[in-house]
């Protein structure tokens, strides 16, 4: 924690900012990737909105308060900005929520970068067709195992609330997976 809050102080200093920045893109940027491509899936959109996450993060780093941890609140700009970014292809391609997620998992089968198996592809179908909260909760908790307090900073959102959402979302994977 106290790296955490140095390198907090030294994002904050103009002095040491650009040095500091670089650390943090460093530290942050391959689980910041990550985080991102669970909820667009794409890896070029990927790239698009963690680049925009950064921008965000260094635009705003002065605001940052210390309520949170500096990693909680660069995820919920992440997630904040995932989320902006599938509402606004949405927007563009003239889908409803459900359909975009049924497109963007079946583009999974055409990525390259895409190391999942038949299993994996069928996951994400059953992950797709959660409602958009128990996704993230599952995605969280499932491929980046952050606890529930961080997911709750994150997503703000109570920690019991968090548990119903995963316990609901797991049920509605293991109905889907079965039936097919």
């Amino acid at each position: 924690m106290s790296d955490e809050i140095s390198l907090l102080h030294r994002l904050q200093n103009n002095d040491t900012k650009h040095e500091a920045f670089r650390e943090l893109l460093s530290l942050y940027q391959q689980r910041l990737y990550m985080h991102i491509r669970t909820i667009v899936l794409n890896h070029d959109d990927t790239d698009d909105v963690l680049q925009e996450v950064f921008i965000k993060i260094y635009q705003n780093i002065d605001t940052f308060k210390g309520n949170s941890q500096l990693f909680s609140w660069m995820y919920r700009i992440a997630t904040n900005q995932a989320l902006d970014f599938l509402k606004s292809k949405s927007r563009k391609m003239q889908l409803e929520d459900d359909e975009l997620n049924e497109y963007l998992v079946n583009q999974l089968e055409a990525d390259s970068l895409f190391d999942g198996d038949e299993a994996e592809l069928i996951l994400q179908k059953a992950i797709a067709s959660l409602p958009q909260k128990q996704q993230l909760v599952f995605k969280m908790k499932y491929y980046e195992d952050l606890d529930y307090q961080t997911i709750s900073e994150i997503l703000e959102t109570s920690v019991g609330a968090l548990k119903a959402s995963y316990h609901h979302a797991v049920k509605k994977i293991e109905l889907f997976i079965e039936s097919n």
